[in-house]
């Protein structure tokens, strides 16, 4: 009877504030529910920090412990047998990227490749797809603009190439640098003969006999050669420091501007006209190294040189689809079929 009494006075107090509080706590979940789930991902939310895709706008703002991944570290990492492939690269152009080491892992040369990214995002991509193949040498470019040949972008792009190139000397290694509008038919090195200070290729479009001269062609009539930047195997001597240094010195004498649209090659070529009596030079064949002036426009001299062709560049034509379409054409955009084959597999 005593307990009746109590569980009957406190009932409707109980009821009463147990009905509201329920009511309450409701309507404040519901509103908390609709401010979560309409404001917050447009305010920035910590809570998609850490979206599933990958973004290459905001990854420069996201903590990676490569951001501290020295050019020296990398090296060490890489080189095989005192030797590196070397790239330069802005996020734009990763599907050309993957489409280069498609062809140089057919020859198997992919583990000594070490990727220069030119901006964050490309560091972190090619870094979480394989790890240690990539390396930020600050300061870091724009990573939004695929920079077409002329333009300001495109010579910031290019002409810190040169100073990479003399880093990566000092630091003892052979190099080879390769743009990565470039396919590898067949493996370069064999054609790399004797132990000069640099090989290099004409990117000239007359068409030399199969067995030309493998000495610095004459300069043309502004007074410099046509030596294409695009592929150049260095050793670490004396001959390939000065040239390096030499062209360096070139670009900064001759900026781009809207006057002077150049890019690096054209330093290059002057650098080497200087540097001549300083620097062992080795022309490679153009049978086996054609520029896409020759290879992509004459039929006939492809037909000719049939199973002598090592390297092809993709040049003499503007523009990143472009490029694309040309080598669909030609059955060398790999990627679309064989994106497995690369090092970075199949990008998203």
């Amino acid at each position: 009877m005593e307990k009746q009494r109590l569980f009957s006075s406190a009932s409707p107090l109980s009821y009463s504030s147990n009905s509201i509080l329920s009511r309450n706590s409701l309507l404040l979940l519901i509103t908390l529910l609709v401010i979560l789930g309409v404001f917050l991902p447009w305010a920035g939310s910590p809570l998609f920090l850490f979206p599933n895709t990958y973004s290459p706008s905001s990854s420069s703002s996201l903590p990676s412990k490569w951001d501290d991944y020295s050019l020296a570290k990398a090296t060490k990492f890489v080189a095989k047998n005192g030797t590196l492939i070397v790239c330069t690269v802005s996020y734009p152009f990763f599907p050309f990227l993957n489409n280069w080491l498609i062809s140089v892992s057919r020859q198997k040369h992919q583990d000594k490749v070490l990727v220069i990214a030119e901006d964050y995002a490309t560091l972190y991509k090619v870094n979480s797809k394989w790890p240690g193949h990539a390396v930020l040498i600050p300061p870091a470019l724009d990573s939004q603009t695929a920079h077409n040949f002329g333009s300001q972008g495109f010579f910031n792009l290019t002409s810190r190439r040169p100073e990479h190139l003399l880093q990566l000397l000092e630091l003892g290694y052979n190099v080879m640098y390769n743009d990565v509008d470039i396919v590898w038919l067949q493996d370069p090195f064999p054609y790399l003969e004797g132990s000069h200070d640099v090989y290099f290729m004409d990117d000239k479009i007359t068409i030399k006999p199969l067995s030309h001269s493998h000495d610095l062609p004459p300069s043309a009539r502004n007074g410099r050669t046509n030596i294409c930047s695009c592929l150049i195997f260095l050793r670490p001597t004396n001959g390939a420091k000065v040239l390096m240094k030499q062209w360096i010195k070139e670009l900064h004498a001759q900026p781009w501007s809207k006057s002077n649209k150049g890019n690096d090659q054209p330093g290059f070529n002057w650098a080497l006209g200087k540097t001549a009596h300083q620097v062992d030079v080795y022309l490679l064949s153009q049978a086996a190294f054609p520029t896409g002036g020759v290879y992509f426009r004459n039929k006939t001299w492809v037909k000719e040189t049939k199973g002598k062709h090592v390297i092809i560049h993709n040049n003499y034509i503007v523009g990143f689809n472009n490029k694309m379409k040309r080598f669909r054409q030609f059955g060398l955009w790999l990627v679309d079929d064989h994106a497995l084959e690369s090092p970075l597999g199949k990008l998203e």
